[in-house]
C-alpha cells in the first residue's frame, strides 16, 4: 500500500520539529461515526494522519497545524450543511481544498460545490481509492498555494525593504523607461539612477529586467506612467 504525502527524513527514527510541521493533515467532518472512524482507518492504513470532527463548530475551534492539509466534508451537517460551510471558510479567508462526500447528493448541488472550488465530490458509499485519489490531488493542491504564497511573502518582504525613492525607479524601470528618462522623470542623474536601479535589483534578487518585471507582476505593482 502506498503512502500518501509522508516524505521527510528522520534523526534517529524521530523527525524533527520543522519536520513534523511538513506532515499533511486529512481533516474529516462527517456526523456518522461509523463514517468518521472508517476514513480515519483508512488513512492511517496509508500513512495519512487525520482528525475527525462531528460537527463544522468542533473543526473551527480546533487548533490546526500549519501544513498542507485537506478536508473532507459530508453534505449533510447538523446545524450547517457542508455547502454553506465552504462558503463561510471562504468568506474567512480559510483556504483548504475540500471534498464533499455525501449519502443524498445530486448534479446540482456537485455542480455547486466543484464551481466553488471543491476537489472532489463523492456519494456514498465511495471506492476507497477514489477519495485516496481526491484527497492527494487536495494535498498536492495545497502544498502548490502555500508554496506560492511563501514565494509571494519573500517578494513582499525583499519589495519592503526598499526605500521610496528605489520603489519610484523600480515602477519607473519595469515600465520599460531607459536610466536617462527615469533620471529626467525624477529630477535626479542618469548615474544616481543607474546606482538606484543596481541597489534595486540587489535587493530584490533579481538578476535581470524581465525578471524584475515579473516580481513586479507578482506583486501587483503597477509601471509607472511614461
Amino acid at each position: 500500500m502506498p503512502s500518501y504525502g509522508l516524505e521527510y527524513g528522520t534523526e534517529g527514527g524521530t523527525p524533527n520539529l520543522s519536520q513534523r510541521a511538513a506532515v499533511p493533515t486529512v481533516f474529516v467532518i462527517d456526523d456518522d461515526d461509523l463514517v468518521r472512524a472508517a476514513i480515519q482507518g483508512m488513512l492511517k492504513s496509508v500513512g495519512l494522519r487525520s482528525e475527525t470532527f462531528e460537527t463544522a463548530q468542533e473543526f473551527l475551534r480546533s487548533n490546526r497545524p500549519d501544513a498542507p492539509s485537506c478536508l473532507v466534508l459530508d453534505v449533510r451537517l447538523p446545524g450547517i450543511n457542508g455547502l454553506d460551510f465552504q462558503r463561510k471558510l471562504a468568506d474567512e479567508g480559510i483556504r483548504i481544498p475540500i471534498i464533499f462526500i455525501t449519502g443524498h447528493g445530486d448534479i446540482p448541488m456537485s455542480v455547486r460545490a466543484i464551481k466553488s472550488g471543491a476537489v472532489e465530490f463523492l456519494t456514498k458509499p465511495f471506492r476507497d481509492q477514489d477519495l485516496l485519489d481526491a484527497i492527494q490531488q487536495a494535498l498536492d493542491r495545497d502544498r502548490a498555494m502555500r508554496q506560492q504564497q511563501g514565494e509571494l511573502f519573500e517578494l513582499r518582504t525583499r519589495y519592503e525593504s526598499l526605500t521610496p525613492r528605489e520603489r519610484e525607479v523600480m515602477g519607473l524601470v519595469v515600465s520599460g523607461m531607459l536610466n536617462k528618462q527615469v533620471g529626467f522623470d525624477l529630477g535626479t542623474s542618469e548615474v544616481t539612477v543607474k546606482i538606484q536601479r543596481g541597489h534595486v535589483m540587489r535587493k530584490m534578487q533579481a538578476e535581470s529586467l524581465a525578471e524584475l518585471v515579473r516580481m513586479a507582476g507578482k506583486l501587483g505593482v503597477p509601471p509607472r506612467k511614461k
